[in-house]
Order: C-alpha cells, then structure tokens, then sequence
C-alpha cells in the first residue's frame, strides 16, 4: 500500500476534522449540548491522531543505523497504536463522562437550531473525508470484504482513517438525534443519551484499532498467497532441492523478509551454490517485491529425525 495515498486520506481527514472541531465547540457552548460536546472532543481526538499518524509515516522513512539495522518501518504501527489509546481515553471516556453527568442533571438546550445546523454540515464533511479513505483504498482492497481489509491490511494508516470516518458518521448520527430529541421534547434525557452512545462508539472503535494493531506490533508473517509466491520461487530452478523451512516477517508494512533453509545437490562446489543462493534470492523479490530482506541457508537434506522447526519438507515437482 503506498503511503502516498494513506496520506491523502489522512490529511483529507484532518482538514475536516479541525474545522468540524473548532464549530462544533462553538455550537456547544452556546447551546450547552453535551452531544454537541462530546463531537468536538471526538473530532479533536481524531485530529491529534492523523497528526500522530502522519507523523508516525515520517519517522518510518529514517534509514536503518547500528541501533535499529532493520529500519524503522514498524514505527508506523506503533504510532496507529497511540492513535487507539488516544481515541478510546480522550474520545471515549471523556464522552462517557459527560453523558453521565448530563444524565444526572439533565436540562433542555438553548439556541437548539445551531447545533443540529452544525451537525449536518459536519455529516456532509466527513462523508466527503470518508469517501476520500474508501477511494484510497479500494484499489488495495481487491476482492476482500471491507471487514477482510481492515484486518489484514499491513499498512494502518487507510484502515485507520477509514475506522475513525465511519466512527465519526454514525457518532454525528446519534447527535442528531439526541440533539433533535432534546429540541422537540425538551427533555435532557435524550441529549445525554445520545453522548452516551457516542462514547460507546468510540470505545468499541478504540478497542478494535488497539486488537489489529497489537497483531502488528507483535509481527505478522506474509498472506498465504504470498507464502504460495515465494515458495514457488524459490523452487522454479535447479538450484534448490527442497525447502526445509521457512519463516517471513514484516519489517513495516512495505517491507517483508523472509528467512529460509533450503536443501541443495551436496556434491556441489560452494561457489556454485553461493552463485544459486543469488539466483534464487533475485526470483523471490521478483514474485514478492515487499520482501527485501531474504536469507537463504543452504543445507544438504539428511534422512532421520530433524528439530521441529526444521520437520517440514516441500520438494520440487518433478
């Protein structure tokens, strides 16, 4: 998934989402909604995480050192892991309590046309910065359901962006209509009531983004299509016999690599077989481009018990 376009989606995102922010706190303070409040601390949380997540981007791009010799591409997901504590503490909590305490004292709103005005142009902007997010990522999504996207996407930053917009639809939803109710009623209740699921929301958001990420962080190995690719690389010659095992590992989410021991012809000279391992290597980032990282350990297959990291054998065809 290229960066470029998850930083389409984000900075579509936050130049809605600071705009949104600044009216809504507007419209709150002077209509006293505490639905209306909790939508601007909701859109202010998802601003300071697109920030987090464009930075995030940029300090994933710093070139490998002596500390870190495998780069710093896994930046990126620990940035969209700080964007799920920020969204369930500042968003989700804060939301919670003010729908608690609106539920304790509730009181009819002033001024009620402001903030249900606000609310449909905010609904209006955050379809358009969620239409942007769905754009960006339909042609990396291929066939897979929009559910299958968002869990087994590498790169966060889309799947991210595309959580928090449709969070931030069905949060304005649920103001509009506790903020509708509380018009017509008068009645408070539905005010809080509407806060309350709003921070629902954004708990179960928060609690969702923090589960794939976590996966992420821990380290994921490749699709099984891509595992299919690099095996069949690494077959498509006469430089291996078998493969004995084989373990890969994303490094960020534009960088895979790959560690595997193979079984070669043991009446081969070693320059030979050095001469194979580049061979081979050059037609696994052909079939898989993402991985850059390959380490290939040459081995002559031995009959008997093996350890159990090495008792998988997968012969070439014949």
């Amino acid at each position: 998934m290229s960066a470029s376009g998850g930083n389409r989606a984000i900075i579509a995102a936050l130049s809605a989402n600071v705009g949104i922010a600044v009216v809504k706190f507007i419209a709150a303070g002077i209509s006293g909604s505490a639905s209306m409040l909790a939508e601007g601390v909701h859109s202010l949380a998802d601003s300071a995480n697109q920030l987090l997540l464009l930075l995030g981007g940029r300090r994933a791009r710093r070139a490998a050192d002596e500390e870190h010799p495998f780069g710093h591409g896994r930046e990126r997901y620990v940035y969209a892991f700080v964007v799920s504590i920020v969204l369930f503490s500042v968003g989700g909590v804060f939301s919670l309590y003010e729908g608690i305490e609106k539920l304790s004292h509730p009181h009819p709103l002033e001024s009620w046309w402001l903030p249900m005005a606000v609310l449909v142009i905010a609904i209006v902007l955050e379809g358009l910065s969620l239409r942007t997010a769905l754009k960006e990522a339909a042609p990396h999504k291929g066939s897979q359901s929009w559910v299958q996207f968002v869990r087994r996407a590498k790169a966060p930053e889309l799947p991210v962006v595309m959580l928090e917009d449709t969070a931030a639809l069905l949060g304005l939803v649920f103001a509009f209509f506790g903020v509708g109710l509380t018009a017509l009623t008068g009645n408070g209740l539905f005010d809080a009531i509407g806060t309350i699921l709003i921070a629902v929301l954004l708990i179960a958001v928060a609690l969702v983004l923090g589960v794939e990420t976590k996966s992420l962080l821990v380290g994921e190995g490749a699709s099984v299509a891509d595992v299919a690719k690099i095996k069949a690389a690494l077959l498509d010659g006469p430089e291996v016999e078998s493969i004995i095992h084989i373990k890969t590992l994303y490094l960020g989410p534009d960088e895979l690599m790959v560690g595997v021991k193979v079984a070669v012809d043991g009446d081969r000279r070693l320059g030979d077989v050095a001469a194979g391992i580049d061979t081979v290597e050059a037609r696994v980032r052909d079939a898989v481009p993402i991985a850059r990282v390959i380490y290939v350990e040459p081995d002559v297959l031995r009959t008997g018990p093996r350890p159990p990291t090495e008792a998988i054998v997968i012969k070439a065809a014949d």
